[in-house]
């Protein structure tokens, strides 16, 4: 795989800004995380392309990132790295009033970023900075439709497909959960790791942004092999577009120009984030074998319904009633495998978390759903319809979440987050 108001009502917005950034990037990060349902810093160096340790298979056969994720490149670092043990995602409000409070905001980002990634921390405010391990770190920065309004004269340049996600038929949406003008996910393989650099993040945007939500994050270790697990002890995102393939990535997850997508946003892509809380407890109940029929999978190996391995193709054209594997299974509605539904695959990069007990007592288990994609209209949305009322809706609720888009990457110590859509729009 590939490693890419007026001015006293904001005075008190901004400082109150502060105070809830630091208080939300300071929370312990041991809550956290998953994988999708179903399944130095060289300049011009593509990220993930060519890493300073080339990624090997860990005992259990995970793809391990390297030791330092290059964060200058075509794409931003973070989508095609492989992916690290823990994930931290947020989003915020912008609260500067102008473009050139909105530049700075950019720049601070991408600088704090581009440092903490080459695995660089400041000894203090006046001194020299010294290293740190980089622990795969990986920064990625989206844009939410909300950005694209009139503060910033951004309105005519927002990407065709990018706008407030939707509440699906199955979706209990909470809206303090849901949108934001920017998200941030921070990857890296030690837990510490996310809530120091949000805290990084925070000091070096002070009163420039408000946190809306945010979810920390983990993978389960793969057991004994291949994918890793979910908290309903299904392995999941078995099935992923080739990350080694060029074409299949221009073809599925970046955007190019056949897309007609503003130039600004060509070698960006579309990021979707769901957060989907799990009914444990009645899944417990529910036999194995009918848990299998709802997925679609085994259980124990992960392999389809009649066959053998979990990298095995499901044999659907010799299953056309679904007496193998159920017509409303999750992973045969969300991939049937024909060639007008092939076009809708997308990238997963899913983590799951623990919020430990809710008032009632029950564990608050769930998934950050993370998916990239070339146009989220005609892959998430349209995988999102063939899966309404699917049998697995009864036991996992997504209640928050965005859709965003993920500018192309930082080219080089003179560029940062955004700054070609800043320059096309002055």
């Amino acid at each position: 795989m590939r490693s890419e108001r007026t001015g006293d009502e904001a005075g008190s917005a901004q400082d109150g800004g502060r105070r809830g950034f630091l208080k939300y990037a300071a929370g312990i990060a041991g809550a956290a995380a998953g994988t999708g349902l179903g399944g130095g810093t060289a300049a011009a160096v593509p990220a993930g392309r060519t890493p300073e340790r080339s990624p090997a298979p860990s005992a259990d056969g995970r793809h391990l990132p390297p030791d330092r994720v290059p964060f200058h490149g075509r794409h931003q670092a973070g989508i095609l790295t492989p992916q690290q043990l823990f994930a931290g995602f947020a989003a915020f409000d912008v609260l500067v009033q102008d473009r050139a409070g909105l530049i700075r905001l950019l720049q601070r980002l991408t600088d704090r970023s581009r440092v903490l990634s080459a695995g660089v921390k400041p000894k203090d405010e006046r001194t020299a900075s010294e290293p740190q391990t980089p622990d795969s770190l990986t920064v990625t920065v989206g844009l939410g439709a909300s950005l694209f309004d009139d503060r910033f004269g951004l309105a005519g340049h927002k990407p065709r497909h990018l706008k407030a996600m939707p509440a699906f038929p199955d979706d209990r949406l909470d809206p303090a959960r849901c949108h934001g003008d920017l998200s941030v996910q921070v990857c890296a393989e030690h837990p510490d790791a996310i809530v120091h650099v949000l805290r990084d993040l925070g000091r070096a945007t002070h009163g420039m942004i408000r946190p809306r939500w945010r979810m920390d994050a983990f993978m389960n270790p793969s057991r004994p092999s291949g994918a890793p697990r979910n908290f309903l002890g299904f392995k999941d995102g078995i099935v992923n577009p080739d990350t080694d393939s060029d074409a299949e990535m221009d073809r599925l997850i970046w955007v190019t120009p056949p897309c007609g997508e503003p130039r600004w946003a060509e070698g960006g892509t579309y990021q979707v984030l769901r957060l989907i809380r799990f009914d444990s407890d009645a899944w417990d109940d529910v036999p194995v074998h009918h848990q299998e029929r709802i997925f679609g999978r085994r259980k124990a190996g992960g392999a389809p319904l009649g066959g053998d391995r979990e990298d095995e193709a499901p044999d659907y054209g010799n299953d056309p009633d679904g007496r193998i594997i159920p017509l409303d299974s999750h992973m045969r509605l969300a991939n049937p495998r024909t060639p007008r539904s092939d076009s809708s695959r997308f990238l997963r990069r899913s983590y799951n978390y623990d919020q430990g007990y809710d008032r009632q007592g029950r564990m608050n288990l769930g998934l950050v759903f993370c998916g990239y994609q070339q146009n989220v209209q005609r892959q998430f949305a349209t995988v999102q319809r063939r899966l309404r009322h699917e049998p697995l809706s009864r036991f996992v609720t997504p209640e928050g979440g965005g859709y965003f888009f993920v500018p192309p990457g930082v080219r080089d110590e003179d560029d940062w987050f955004g700054s070609r859509l800043m320059r096309d729009t002055r």
